[in-house]
């Protein structure tokens, strides 16, 4: 089931009657933020790190076990290169600045898809970050970089296959636990930000049964009360997984 939520509802309070244990979002609209403000592209990216910041600690603060993020997609790579290159030098900043902040409240930070293709010094810092905050269990923040959810698919059929696995023993199981990360937690909630109303090829498998929230805010804007908003909206749900 999916809804568009309006963010003009109150929705602040603090009493929601169910929170998801895993939250996956798909963090839209930078580009559209900085263009209505006359400003660089670069800088929208920029004010999305702050976003991305400020629902990690809202997350925290209500218990969210799992966070999984969008970053960069595998289709990202098409667009103009000095965007690209900007972004990359992003992703550096952030780790570098806004990460160790969240992995001081306990956040383990985790990367899925893709590292081949980005700098050598931003694979370092990856992978730095990871073994940095591999002990924090507060909350589990999985970063979606040059990642795809075909990709995914076909790679994980791949591992099936050169590990030797009988087409008869290939089952849900087996093929989940070939996937990039059998660790990362299946969403119950996917929101997207912007007021699109796609899931972008982004976790394919895992959002099967997810609920979809898609709001309108541009994503630099979300904050605390947008996710709130969404959680309420999610609370309302009753989820069948197929049945009745």
């Amino acid at each position: 089931m999916h809804e568009r939520v309006s963010l003009a509802e109150p929705a602040a309070e603090r009493d929601l009657p169910e929170i998801p244990r895993s939250i996956a979002i798909i963090m839209d609209g930078n580009g559209r933020w900085a263009e209505t403000r006359g400003l660089p592209v670069t800088e929208g990216h920029r004010a999305g790190t702050r976003a991305l910041r400020r629902t990690v600690e809202a997350s925290i603060d209500l218990g969210v076990e799992s966070l999984i993020v969008y970053a960069f997609s595998t289709e990202n790579w098409t667009r103009p290169s000095a965007e690209v290159e900007a972004l990359m030098e992003i992703f550096e900043e952030t780790i570098e600045r806004e990460l160790p902040d969240l992995a001081a409240q306990g956040v383990r930070t985790r990367f899925i898809g893709r590292r081949d293709r980005a700098p050598d010094l931003l694979q370092a810092r990856m992978a730095a970050m990871e073994d940095e905050t591999a002990a924090n269990d507060r909350i589990d923040l999985w970063i979606a970089f040059d990642y795809g959810g075909r990709a995914e698919l076909v790679e994980a059929t791949r591992r099936l296959i050169e590990a030797g696995v009988r087409a008869e023993d290939v089952d849900e199981d087996a093929f989940a636990a070939a996937l990039a990360d059998p660790e990362l937690l299946e969403p119950d909630l996917l929101i997207r930000t912007s007021g699109e109303q796609r899931i972008s090829n982004f976790l394919l498998w895992q959002l099967a049964y997810s609920e979809l929230v898609f709001v309108d805010r541009l994503w630099p804007d979300f904050d605390e009360s947008d996710l709130h908003a969404a959680l309420h909206e999610y609370s309302r749900r009753r989820r069948r997984f197929g049945g009745r």
